[in-house]
């Protein structure tokens, strides 16, 4: 066989993913058809190569701009919001509180992948170690999880603002909304740590070749050598309840939100409930919905996952910022503020 273009010889530098190499490791263009096996009481899988998005041969640097257009977007929107918010008092709300939460939770979750697949698209290497592949599905479930439940949180304090605003803020007190941020990130790390054990605890000897863009948990276990019944069920368990459990939470938040501003005799109270509620409903659309296709249907075809777990993982993260500043007059004024030079009125 022919030596690998990007890794070179597996002989002194070890860089094929497979300790020690029995053959020399194989042309970059055969990756998709032959992976990088061994005997299995012998070797261990300490690499894995990343496939990208499938069908994009010759399209790297149209992608690296794409991405990175998205990703710099992502950080400047989300900033924005935190630097709009942070200083201004006024806006030291439950509502604002957590909507911080939420921008910080998408500056992380768009940075789990994004900037290791722009470094495969400019250095044309495919490879991440077996730490970095561990490191990006611990975070891809424990963020994704927080935000799951942070939007939950998020539902049910525009259920008090709404159908209890003469109890809100004695309700939703500064304590109470830390230890509710706080349980979200310590029960996620929780979910997270138990599915990444579970994942890497399997033996890896054969193939070292994810088929995606990222590591997740579904890529990497078909390249385990052993039964992986159990972490299949504890996965699809974990996030189908979870995910699930939430979106029931937030419906019933909204079913009796919607029962409250029916029964309101002024429409101006009416309106404004109703925008106070809009944002939250498309960032809870644009999260339930990529989530819901990728999870609860495991057949299905590769062409849509990649475009979902794209739209999910680069795209949804941008668009909050804007969703948010868009319908929120305070947060629009912040950041004219903000632009402006002045500082914020405290």
């Amino acid at each position: 066989m022919e030596s690998h273009k990007e890794a070179g010889s597996c002989g002194a530098q070890r860089q094929c993913g497979v300790i020690p190499c029995r053959q020399p490791c194989l042309a970059s263009e055969r990756i998709r058809n032959e992976s990088y096996v061994g005997r299995v009481n012998h070797t261990v899988v300490t690499h894995f190569i990343l496939l990208g998005i499938p069908n994009t041969d010759g399209l790297q640097t149209i992608l690296f701009i794409t991405f990175l257009a998205f990703y710099l977007c992502t950080l400047l929107g989300n900033l924005l919001i935190l630097f709009a918010i942070l200083p201004v008092s006024r806006l030291h709300t439950p509502m604002y509180f957590f909507l911080c939460n939420l921008s910080v939770l998408d500056i992380g979750f768009s940075s789990i992948s994004t900037p290791k697949f722009l470094t495969n698209l400019w250095a044309k290497n495919r490879t991440i170690s077996l730490g970095g592949c561990m490191s990006q599905v611990f975070f891809y479930h424990f963020l994704g999880s927080t935000e799951c439940l942070l939007y939950t949180i998020m539902a049910y304090d525009r259920y008090v603002a709404i159908c209890h605003p003469l109890r809100y803020l004695l309700i939703m007190n500064r304590r109470v909304c830390a230890l509710l941020a706080a349980g979200t990130w310590i029960t996620s790390s929780f979910h997270a740590t138990i599915l990444t054990s579970l994942t890497f605890m399997l033996p890896y000897c054969r193939s070292n070749v994810v088929d995606s863009f990222f590591c997740d948990i579904f890529p990497v276990v078909k390249l385990a050598c052993a039964d992986t019944y159990i972490i299949e069920t504890v996965t699809f368990t974990n996030t189908g309840m979870v995910p699930m459990t939430c979106f029931l939470l937030i419906l019933a938040s909204y079913v009796r939100i919607v029962y409250s501003v029916l029964k309101m005799n002024s429409a101006e109270g009416r309106r404004k409930a109703a925008s106070t509620c809009a944002s939250h409903l498309a960032v809870v659309t644009l999260f339930f919905g990529p989530c819901a296709l990728v999870y609860t249907q495991p057949q299905l075809s590769k062409v849509l996952v990649t475009p979902v777990q794209i739209f999910s993982n680069v795209v949804t993260p941008m668009l909050n910022p804007a969703i948010y500043t868009l319908r929120n007059k305070e947060v629009k004024e912040a950041l004219r503020k903000l632009r402006g030079g002045q500082t914020p009125a405290l």
